[in-house]
């Protein structure tokens, strides 16, 4: 647990780096609703318009906005999280305080605006009749299992960019192969359909999963999970253990290595 202080100065980056974020944007805080909207118009006008990607799921427009949702939340948390050390390089030279505060502010920032874009999907979700499954009670477990996975890929891509910039670039490519190699604006049927050891292999990616089991229980039971599609209870259980092995792993990286940070930035 964090000490007083050290609780408040994570209140005060929070609120410092969500206000920072569209200041001198004319629209300002909008940006938040209006970025996942956007692309989320794009993404339907391409993939299910003219592509016609998931004719078989019922309300896959809804589903498709919400996996964008989540692999945004991803995406701002990994990428944010990995400059949050070298963008306070300042403030580590002044005080003296847990630089995991640092990165962890980052990810709270990126869990509101999360929360504000499921609000956009719950809007979605009424204009559509989705109806949501009886087992939605768990959808914060999954939420702390997407947290948890985030932070730690952030913690250790923190922990390097500050001696290597390079990773940067290379995240970024990682990104957009992770999102491809994701059911995310393709149902997992079409892979299911094309080769089926293929899609087992994919839905063990903890994004996957995360992604698919969402949709299950917040848009339809049409969509495929992890535990519908592989049958060994060992092995179905190896995404969902992933985000915390990556967040303790990540932390202790973060930690072992969080000393010499000031003097290396």
């Amino acid at each position: 647990m964090f000490e007083k202080k050290n609780r408040i100065l994570l209140r005060e980056l929070v609120k410092t780096d969500f206000k920072l974020r569209y200041q001198g944007s004319v629209i300002g805080y909008v940006w938040s609703i209006l970025k996942p909207l956007l692309l989320f118009a794009v993404m339907y006008i391409v993939f299910v318009r003219f592509l016609r990607f998931g004719q078989d799921v019922p309300h896959f427009a809804v589903a498709l906005l919400l996996g964008m949702v989540l692999w945004n939340f991803f995406t701002e948390t990994t990428n944010l999280g990995m400059m949050s050390i070298v963008s306070r390089g300042d403030l580590l030279r002044k005080l003296s305080f847990p630089t995991e505060i640092i990165v962890i502010s980052i990810s709270i920032n990126a869990l509101i605006n999360l929360v504000i874009s499921f609000v956009i999907v719950f809007i979605f979700g009424l204009i559509n009749q989705v109806e949501v499954s009886h087992y939605a009670f768990v959808v914060p477990l999954l939420l702390i299992e997407l947290f948890a996975f985030s932070l730690g890929v952030a913690f250790i891509l923190a922990t390097i960019y500050v001696k290597f910039r390079d990773i940067g670039p290379i995240w970024e490519v990682l990104l957009q192969v992770g999102m491809y190699m994701t059911p995310l604006i393709y149902p997992v049927t079409l892979v299911m359909d094309k080769d089926l050891t293929i899609a087992k292999l994919l839905m063990l990616n903890p994004m996957a999963q995360i992604i698919q089991d969402m949709r299950y229980l917040l848009t339809s039971s049409v969509n495929v999970t992890t535990w519908q599609l592989i049958n060994n209870k060992f092995i179905v259980v190896i995404p969902y253990i992933i985000p915390f092995v990556v967040l303790i792993v990540g932390f202790r990286i973060f930690k072992k290595n969080s000393k010499r940070f000031a003097e290396i930035i």
